[in-house]
């Protein structure tokens, strides 16, 4: 090649650069603005292990809306109450959809499941025979009962632990009775015992889903990996998701087989779901999936933030006899908690609210994809970006919450916020049509369990430790768990 050529050529090649230079500028002009992107691989290495701290501190520096280049997806990031609020009131049609992770597509998951399916009528199908059938406030009224019996078992084992003077491990405690409550709803059985280590090994197959769908994944932001799975993110969850679906199929064969004959009249959920199975409005994959659904968001999360909660109040001995002695004055020494007993419980309520508010039961909201270019606080949301909503950062916006990394109750007293999607600083269950549909029976099991363990017992860290120094360090996935397991000594309280 002459000189000339090769001049020629080059000379090509810089126009062609800046015209797309150009073309890439204007387009991406209205981009919410956020860090330099490296080239191929974008702002990966600024995810870091804790993506919801990272995205927090990246909005302190570049605004509560901000774009982040991940790989080959642009990823757009909500960081505040008001754009939150933007968002849901304004946008919440176009920006619906999920963007599905690479390890979601595990055995079609994202297809047989209301979490991951799009704005169709088959997600909406879903979402009424969840409300209506599922979780409605008939059935959660009706079920009641079945709610005081669990706890009463969780009371019955913290006062065996008091009793011999052993520690608790609040999460798997926690877990153990959400667990058991909604097994007894679902399949009328008990699927584990406090004494026994069944719960704990259902727990690390919970939290095992829920970290591997909620974690970073390489094959998320570059195409080309997705049929690689290079950290074997799928293939894990796929085995996963088999064994909790195992599990389930011992139940339903067993159903089967004693009502094969007709469609029966419904005594559990599983009967409901087994009649629309009968009359083909549901496949079994479905059933399977939706139960995995569930299960998942309605053990971990309801455990890991029980948790959460007992860990802040422990750190906080003033605040617990604030709670404790309310409870008193509400029931007296002796009576037992019902759950009409809540609403008069201003002070336990909002314990429960400010634990949400620091220690989201999801740290983000599951991913949103935008269907359109959609118009955002200013800026321009592209067509099939991906929206994470940084529910952490959210509760810690302080143009909503004064000291807002303080624990502190009081400031929702003599309040109307709630956490029903209507209050864009707190939003621990989403908002939208997207909210979650297990709402009502999580908050109802909180507070229960709460309120009874305050009744009841005071609570000692073990070996001396201060309960200031109690750690609070948290491991990623979607829901936050708490590093070391909160472990704590229960004393009967005198009467």
């Amino acid at each position: 090649m002459d000189q000339t050529t090769l001049a020629m050529l080059l000379s090509a090649l810089y126009l062609l650069y800046n015209l797309y230079k150009v073309i890439f500028t204007q387009s991406n002009s209205k981009l919410p603005p956020g860090p330099k992107p490296l080239p191929i691989l974008g702002n990966i290495f600024e995810v870091g292990n804790k993506p919801h701290r990272s995205f927090a501190n990246l909005a302190k520096i570049h605004g509560p809306l901000i774009t982040l280049k991940l790989g080959s997806v642009t990823t757009i990031v909500v960081s505040s109450a008001k754009v939150a609020e933007e968002m849901f009131l304004k946008n919440d049609l176009p920006l619906a959809n999920r963007n599905v992770p690479n390890s979601v597509t595990a055995g079609d998951h994202h297809k047989l499941t209301m979490s991951w399916l799009p704005v169709s009528p088959k997600w909406k199908t879903f979402r009424k025979i969840t409300a209506v059938h599922l979780l409605s406030p008939q059935r959660l009224d009706a079920c009641q009962a079945l709610r005081h019996a669990k706890v009463k078992q969780l009371h019955e084992y913290v006062q065996d632990c008091a009793k011999k003077g052993q520690a608790v491990d609040i999460g798997k405690a926690a877990f153990t009775t959400s667990l058991n409550l909604l097994s007894n709803l679902f399949f009328s059985v008990e699927l584990a015992q406090h004494t026994s280590s069944s719960s704990q090994h259902f727990k690390e197959l919970i939290w095992d889903i829920m970290e591997d769908i909620g974690k970073p994944n390489y094959a998320d932001y570059f195409p080309a990996l997705k049929c690689v799975d290079p950290w074997g993110i799928r293939r894990r969850l796929a085995a996963n998701f088999e064994r909790l679906i195992d599990v389930f199929q011992g139940f339903i064969r067993q159903r089967l087989s004693i009502n094969s004959s007709t469609v029966t009249s419904a005594s559990d959920v599983l009967d409901v779901l087994l009649n629309l199975y009968k009359e083909k409005e549901l496949n079994m994959g479905e059933i399977n999936h939706l139960l995995v659904d569930i299960f998942d968001a309605g053990t971990d999360t309801t455990s890991s933030t029980f948790e959460w909660a007992m860990a802040e109040l422990v750190r906080h001995p003033e605040i617990m006899k604030k709670a404790q002695d309310e409870i008193e004055q509400v029931l007296g020494k002796d009576a037992i908690i019902q759950e009409a007993d809540i609403p008069k419980m201003p002070y336990l309520q909002a314990i429960i609210k400010e634990t949400l508010r620091l220690h989201p039961p999801t740290v983000f909201l599951l991913p949103r994809k935008a269907t359109t270019n959609v118009e955002l606080y200013g800026y321009v949301v592209p067509k099939n970006a991906q929206i994470l909503v940084n529910l952490w950062a959210i509760g810690r916006d302080p143009l909503v919450w004064d000291n807002p990394n303080k624990f502190s109750p009081e400031r929702f007293l003599n309040s109307d916020i709630d956490v029903k999607g209507r209050d864009f600083g707190l939003l621990p269950f989403g908002a939208g049509r997207r909210i979650c549909p297990g709402m009502n029976l999580a908050y109802r099991i909180l507070t229960l369990m709460l309120a009874t363990l305050l009744q009841s017992f005071e609570w000692m860290v073990e070996n001396g430790e201060n309960p200031e120094d109690l750690d609070m360090d948290e491991k990623f996935g979607i829901a936050l768990q708490k590093t070391k397991p909160l472990e704590i000594i229960p004393v009967i309280k005198h009467r």
